[in-house]
């Protein structure tokens, strides 16, 4: 990455005004681009190398501009990569952007060798978990209150409702109780692919390592039964009596309104049952716990043309530094891998793992299209507002969060990721969505990046919020934790990766994220499902 300044002292003298405030950047010597670290008027020198560039247009801060004559159809470069075609010729200083770039990508179809990097040197570092008895370890201790239908969802927050702070005190070592609802569970074809999504999603968080215990509550005539629960992801149910002693191993309590007489019997009911619940949970305590115990999700949102420069790549940092601690990463956003898919292709262990992921990526090629749609739509309105263009271009800068190791499985969206290293999971860009289904798979800390600014929570695993811009970070400053625009002002990512590596811990340790002390993460239980309502 070569960080150049506006006006440069050394630039040869010129009639055109300069801007010292202001300065570029060019990540790669193949690039025709750099991007604007600040706004850039028209007439403004920039010196690039030994060239002298006068600035064409306006160039907003985060955006693109040539510095060299990129002729109508061919490649623009950034991050040495094609981001795409230039829909017309497009002049030196001139801004490049949706009014001249196209997207031109295309997967392959048969993945046939890869060259998968060697591991990391191994590291060894701790932090104060809860252990669970079946050997994984959480960074937090919560309690979920699940509906198993839309049709309970109300009730399952009227019982949360009647545990405020203050009565919470009685049980001080958990860390709070949280309704996981949802807009399904019937009207859908039984074990069918949707129905099949939403119980991997619940299966996964009922039996969470952030978890200590957990309250289901249905409606009583939903296809999404608790014996479908039970027979098809695991999930015991435990019709619970008074007075019988619970322990996490002996399955779910689950009480369903028809069964019980209606919704304000059942909502009594479910209090005293969630208090033994909570009598449950209160019993763990953490302790010291290998970091190869972690399992990270990251995930950007709101992303900005300095995410893929700043905040990313230092996730990727922390999630290398994670996989040789023996640890787990998953990305996801399948939609937002597309154009930089290859990259992670390459470094697959397999070429089986390599093909399972281009296969995804041929699905949601023919999903979207069904719909009137491609995948080049994805980039939001702020994205473009903050430099991004093409899906490809932005899908180059998400991919950097994966950092540098080996891809070793390929998971579907919500299924438990048991593997170790890098991994991928199915989900579409939507945060809240790809966010859920890594918590199902057992992310127990997620690392999200955010140029445009996001307030995203999610219990039960606290989210760390990077801010990929140092304005940023300053103007959101209640919500968010890390500052990666310090990459600008000289930090190296290798440094900022050992600086947030270290936050990381402290976090699964116990300390609260910006998104916690904002009590953001009741309503960010978003499970993806692909299927007819019937």
């Amino acid at each position: 990455m070569k960080v150049g300044t506006i006006g440069n002292a050394a630039a040869p003298k010129t009639s055109c005004p300069k801007n010292n405030m202001s300065d570029f950047i060019r990540l790669h010597a193949d690039d025709n681009v750099a991007i604007a670290t600040g706004p850039l008027k028209i007439g403004t020198c920039v010196q690039v190398d030994d060239l002298e560039i006068e600035i064409a247009a306006p160039i907003p801060r985060g955006h693109k501009f040539a510095i060299r004559e990129i002729s109508n159809q061919s490649r623009v470069l950034k991050y040495g990569q094609s981001i795409g075609i230039a829909s017309e010729t497009i002049n030196v200083g001139c801004h490049v952007h949706s009014h001249n770039l196209r997207d031109r990508h295309r997967v392959a179809e048969t993945i046939t060798t890869t060259d998968p990097p060697k591991s990391p040197p191994a590291m060894r570092r701790s932090f104060e978990g809860f252990r669970r008895s079946d050997g994984r370890v959480g960074t937090r201790n919560f309690v979920a209150v699940m509906s198993t239908v839309n049709c309970s969802a109300t009730v399952c927050h009227r019982v949360v409702e009647r545990f405020d702070q203050e009565r919470m005190k009685r049980w001080p070592n958990v860390d709070g109780v949280f309704a996981a609802t949802h807009t399904t569970g019937c009207a859908l074809q039984y074990d069918g692919r949707k129905h099949q999504m939403i119980g991997r999603t619940m299966a996964g968080y009922s039996d969470h390592p952030n978890v200590g215990g957990c309250l289901m509550i249905g409606l009583g005539c939903e296809q999404n039964t608790p014996a479908y629960l039970s027979e098809h992801h695991g999930v015991v149910p435990l019709h619970a009596q008074d007075g019988t002693r619970l322990t996490r191993d002996d399955g779910v309590p689950m009480l369903t309104m028809q069964n019980e007489g209606g919704s304000a019997v059942t909502i009594d009911k479910a209090e005293r049952l969630l208090e033994r619940v909570l009598d449950l949970a209160n019993r763990a305590t953490r302790s010291t716990a290998d970091a190869s115990s972690l399992m990270i999700a990251v995930e950007c949102g709101g992303s900005d043309g300095y995410s893929g420069i700043t905040a990313n790549p230092a996730i990727g940092a922390v999630s290398d530094r994670i996989v040789a601690c023996g640890g787990t990463s998953i990305i996801s956003e399948t939609t937002e891998l597309y154009g930089a898919e290859h990259l992670l292709c390459q470094r697959s262990r397999s070429p089986e793992v390599a093909q399972k992921l281009v296969d995804l990526l041929h699905w949601w090629q023919k999903y979207v299209a069904f719909y009137g749609g491609e995948l080049d739509n994805n980039p939001s309105v702020g994205n473009k507002a903050g430099g991004l263009t093409t899906i490809t271009e932005k899908s180059l800068g998400a991919v950097s969060k994966s950092g540098t190791t080996a891809l070793e499985a390929v998971y579907d969206y919500a299924e438990r990721v048991t593997a170790k290293g890098l991994t991928v999971m199915d989900s579409p860009g939507f945060d809240p969505s790809s966010v859920t289904g890594k918590v199902a798979g057992g992310a127990n800390l997620v690392l999200f990046s955010t140029g445009r600014g996001s307030c995203f929570g999610c219990k039960p695993t606290p989210v760390i919020k990077i801010a990929s811009n140092g304005a940023l970070f300053e103007h959101m400053r209640d919500d968010m934790d890390l500052n990666a625009g310090e990459a600008i002002q000289g930090k190296s990512i290798e440094q900022l990766g050992d600086e947030f590596l270290e936050f990381a811990l402290r976090v699964a340790s116990g300390e609260r994220t910006a998104s916690e002390r904002n009590g953001f993460g009741d309503y960010e239980f978003i499970p993806w499902t692909v299927g007819p309502t019937l």
